[in-house]
């Protein structure tokens, strides 16, 4: 189908611009020129060196940390397209922060991310293009499009061509099941479950475990890693059922510290993730790799800009 907008334009904000460029690069456009500076008192400023009426614009921020700037300068970058006369603005947010915080789990607390979701729609934008997103209900949130891109194929290659015989598909808690399940799979490897429960924000308890991972290599899959402390955790029941090399693979590597020195451990073979965050391969870190969704990236947002269908790219 031909687009309704005769131009596409893409734009970074200051989260991941390499990230941005990859995306570009691969759709062989350039980076649309915009000023982001901050004043002595950290307001932000934002403004664009070209025109932008009737532009399908595309702004790629994922919720870097720190995560409330680089959130407060995607709206910020909206509310100038917006006032720009854009024809349709799609926020590209590769990791959506404050997803964590989807429901009340106990009295008085906030629902953050359906929160986040209608301030990204009142500051103007369009559509929303993210991946894997910490609980997929928050695509309810929105009252406008969102599309939840997978890193899951991505990962699942990868390991394939590993040729893992012995391995066993770790869920690290109840709500990877189901990506653990689509990876096992495709595997055609048996699943191990693991039960914990949160009594608060970055700790995690171990309740207990279903699957046999004795002399076999555990693959775990999960859609984040921060502080790492419930997948240290993981780790150590794994050692405990005297388990091989486990293999770690997620999509956002967030590793707040000390999350790289509680994953730096004979035990863990290999930790996946990909560039959604702005990360480079630490020297120091040998074991860490990171897979490019540029690709993934780049295409949806062609399909979006010429009225394509996006729903192929979820499977």
């Amino acid at each position: 189908m031909v687009s309704q907008f005769q131009k596409m334009k893409l734009f970074t904000g200051t989260a991941n611009p390499a990230l941005a460029q990859e995306i570009a690069t691969l759709l062989g456009v350039s980076l649309g020129g915009v000023r982001i500076s901050r004043f002595a008192n950290g307001e932000i400023y934002v403004r664009y060196d070209e025109s932008i009426r009737g532009a399908d614009v595309f702004v790629v921020q994922p919720f870097s940390k720190p995560v409330n700037e680089t959130l407060m300068e995607l709206l910020i970058m909206i509310d100038a397209l917006k006032r720009a006369s854009a024809g349709r603005i799609t926020a590209v947010i590769p990791f959506y922060a404050y997803a964590r915080q989807e429901k009340k789990t106990a009295p008085r607390e906030p629902i953050t991310a359906r929160m986040v979701a209608d301030i990204l729609t009142s500051a103007g934008a369009d559509r929303i293009l993210t991946m894997d997103l910490h609980s997929p209900a928050i695509q309810g949130f929105f009252n406008i499009p969102c599309d939840n891109l997978t890193a899951l194929p991505k990962l699942s290659q990868y390991i394939k061509e590993k040729n893992i015989e012995d391995g066993v598909v770790i869920a690290p808690d109840a709500g990877s099941v189901k990506k653990a399940e689509k990876l096992a799979t495709y595997l055609h490897l048996p699943l191990g479950v693991m039960y914990k429960r949160r009594p608060g924000p970055n700790v995690a308890e171990m309740s207990f475990f279903i699957g046999d991972v004795k002399g076999k290599s555990p693959i775990i899959i999960d859609d984040m890693i921060d502080t790492a402390g419930s997948l240290e955790q993981v780790i150590n029941a794994l050692e405990e059922r005297e388990a091989k090399e486990i293999h770690i693979l997620a999509t956002h590597g967030v590793f707040s510290p000390p999350a790289l020195e509680r994953l730096n451990r004979p035990s863990v073979k290999e930790l996946v993730v990909c560039n959604t965050l702005p990360l480079t391969e630490d020297p120091s870190y040998p074991k860490l790799k990171l897979l490019s969704v540029a690709p993934l990236f780049a295409e949806a947002i062609q399909r979006i800009h010429e009225n394509n269908s996006v729903s192929v790219l979820f499977d």
